[in-house]
């Protein structure tokens, strides 16, 4: 008996050890917020009521592609996962899994997600999810230690999860996917500046290029965040001018914006990691609160 509950002990363990392996190296955390991007995206369509069976079909076709994504980032990335510390506890580099079966994993989830996403909705959606992927794994990732334009990259499928929800939605883009696409792509600049700001030692150690003006943290790239933030001001108001959203919606955003505004000013003042991170976490309160009151505030 005692025999008995120590096997069933060691399987739970190995069990629920395999399934946070999984879990780290897909970034559920991360992934989760990417396809909640998806859902508002393709809820903001015109004519599109919330139907339960097609968001959750959204929800577990776009979980998979974005876990294909992170699996091959983190394929890539093994030997440099190893030199930065909150990196270094990941599966691939600490010994916890083999290649072998994270190349299967990220195969499996990424053509599952993609048929999913096809037949659950239609080609273009499909089509942009694996521009998504590919942009994000074979792109960006290799491209972050060649030069800070990396950003730039990582920011077109960073920003594709609203533009892959609404063409879910109405079967093709249109000034109202740009719209949205536009808005989620300047956010992505200075939120990941305060994020390789914060981690600058981290991704220096790592060979990670990833800060324009000369890789160094500088009162230069908090101007940029700046500049990238103001940006969002009229960005913001594109849903409104479509008769996406509407004017509650409009206000909201762009009194959000000027919260995420002082913080990138506050980094230029500063130019500190505490103001880094502050608007960092300001980054998330816009995009949290950008989405919600679009999606609450929609036209029809």
């Amino acid at each position: 008996m005692i025999r008995e509950n120590s096997i069933k002990l060691s399987t739970s363990y190995a069990v629920a050890s395999k399934v946070r392996d999984y879990s780290q190296l897909m970034k559920f955390n991360l992934t989760i917020m990417v396809v909640f991007s998806s859902v508002v995206g393709y809820l903001l369509v015109p004519g599109i009521g919330f139907n339960l069976v097609k968001v959750l079909t959204l929800f577990a076709g776009g979980l998979l592609v974005s876990g294909a994504a992170n699996t091959i980032n983190q394929l890539l990335e093994k030997e440099t996962d190893k030199l930065m510390a909150r990196t270094a506890v990941r599966p691939l580099p600490a010994g916890r899994m083999s290649e072998t079966e994270a190349i299967i994993l990220a195969v499996v989830t990424g053509v599952s997600g993609l048929v999913i996403l096809a037949l659950g909705f239609n080609l273009l959606c499909a089509g942009l999810s694996l521009l998504s992927l590919v942009l994000y794994g074979f792109v960006y990732t290799p491209w972050k230690k060649w030069n800070s334009l990396a950003v730039l990259v990582g920011a077109v499928p960073g920003a594709l999860p609203l533009l892959i929800g609404w063409a879910g939605g109405a079967n093709e883009i249109g000034n109202g996917g740009w719209a949205l696409f536009a808005i989620q792509f300047l956010w992505q600049f200075p939120h990941f500046w305060a994020i390789a700001w914060i981690g600058h030692k981290d991704y220096t150690r790592a060979g990670f290029k990833l800060l324009p003006a000369g890789g160094e943290p500088n009162k230069l790239i908090a101007l940029q965040a700046v500049l990238y933030t103001l940006l969002l001001i009229p960005a913001g108001l594109l849903p409104y001018y479509l008769g996406i959203s509407g004017q509650s919606s409009a206000i909201i955003v762009l009194l959000v914006t000027l919260f995420f505004l002082y913080r990138a000013i506050n980094l230029y003042r500063k130019a500190d990691v505490p103001a880094a991170r502050k608007l960092m976490f300001g980054s998330y309160i816009y995009l949290m609160i950008m989405q919600f009151a679009l999606l609450f505030d929609k036209i029809g």
